[in-house]
């Protein structure tokens, strides 16, 4: 047995967990060969950074996001825009960093939170705890033993021969637990998860598990205190598992991604095409007369179930306004031009 091994059981559940996510991951692969283009790979990062953020509670939108790093204008307070540069500058650094070496975690967190604190990239020097309203929920081990602890986690990620998915799932929780820097531990270790994942799949690098994550934030901070409680990181890495299965599953095709949205919106959507549109032209497209039905039954709907973006979500009356597809937009139309 590696020394410092984690505590951790290997339960039917993540047995099971671990195969079903190979299965889909096996469909992913297949299509994202055909259809994971430029444009939707740097979509899925795009909505990566604004979920592993907003659970930062960072208020940025997605289509404020998406204008960041456009370079456009956004109003929004200065640090949540710093946030999300130091964000996609690291994820795009992910090519360039080794899972296993204690100088590259700090290069990563020099990145993530430059400009946010004067000592990004570097360990804490004191003690440190997780708070939830007014109650400490985690005390992190001393600023002393961080370097140790910190060096004997990669050597046990270097030498484990566990599934990578579980040892990304196993790292992410005991990282959190040593908690080495003073800020930006959980978008590190999601990140550090990521790159991890993504020396097993490639396609890792561009899947948006932070999205679930987000939207179950509540327990993803629940399974972090049971794990603390019972002394190992058993249900942390079931709860991560499901999670990365739920974004391969979301992020896979099927026959019912067609029916998620009406007639009119995927006429809206091939009207709109690879181009960008207004909704003068969509609506001569669409041989519509009447602006209020087009607005009621295909621009909202679309709008609302993203669809479709507005290239200036700043300014949503702007004369200049146009409408362009997402990702998932793009996705659909795919399908529904499959023979």
């Amino acid at each position: 047995m590696i020394p410092n091994q984690p505590p951790y059981d290997r339960t039917p559940a993540i047995l099971r967990l671990v195969a079903e996510i190979s299965e889909c991951i096996g469909r992913y692969s297949a299509f994202s060969e055909q259809r994971l283009t430029p444009q939707l790979r740097r979509a899925n990062r795009i909505r990566t950074i604004q979920a592993s953020l907003a659970i930062e509670q960072n208020t940025l939108s997605l289509e404020q996001v998406t204008a960041v790093l456009k370079g456009k204008k956004v109003l929004a307070p200065p640090k949540e825009i710093q946030e999300v540069r130091n964000a996609f500058t690291a994820y795009e650094a992910l090519e360039t960093l080794n899972p296993t070496s204690a100088r590259d975690l700090r290069k990563a967190h020099q990145l993530l939170m430059s400009g946010l604190m004067d000592d990004a990239g570097s360990y804490r020097s004191g003690s440190v705890g997780v708070a939830q309203g007014k109650n400490i929920v985690h005390l992190a081990p001393p600023a002393d033993r961080v370097p140790t602890l910190i060096k004997d986690l990669l050597h046990w990620l270097r030498k484990t021969d566990e599934h990578p998915l579980v040892a990304s799932c196993v790292f992410h929780y005991e990282f959190e637990f040593i908690h080495p820097f003073a800020d930006g531990n959980g978008r590190l270790g999601r990140l550090w998860q990521t790159l991890i994942l993504r020396q097993w799949k490639a396609l890792f690098a561009y899947l948006p598990v932070e999205t679930i994550i987000r939207d179950r934030q509540d327990r993803y901070y629940k399974k972090l205190a049971e794990s603390d409680n019972s002394g190992q990181s058993t249900a942390f890495v079931e709860f991560m598992l499901e999670s990365i299965l739920q974004s391969i599953r979301e992020a896979t095709p099927t026959d019912q991604v067609t029916d998620q949205a009406t007639d009119q919106v995927k006429r809206l959507l091939k009207a709109i095409g690879k181009g960008k549109k207004s909704s003068a032209e969509l609506m001569k497209s669409l041989k519509l007369t009447h602006a209020p039905t087009f607005r009621k039954n295909y621009l909202t709907p679309a709008l609302e179930a993203q669809w479709i973006e507005r290239t200036q979500p700043n300014s949503p009356r702007s004369p200049t306004q146009r409408y362009r597809l997402t990702e998932k937009a793009i996705v659909l139309l795919n399908l529904l031009e499959k023979p």
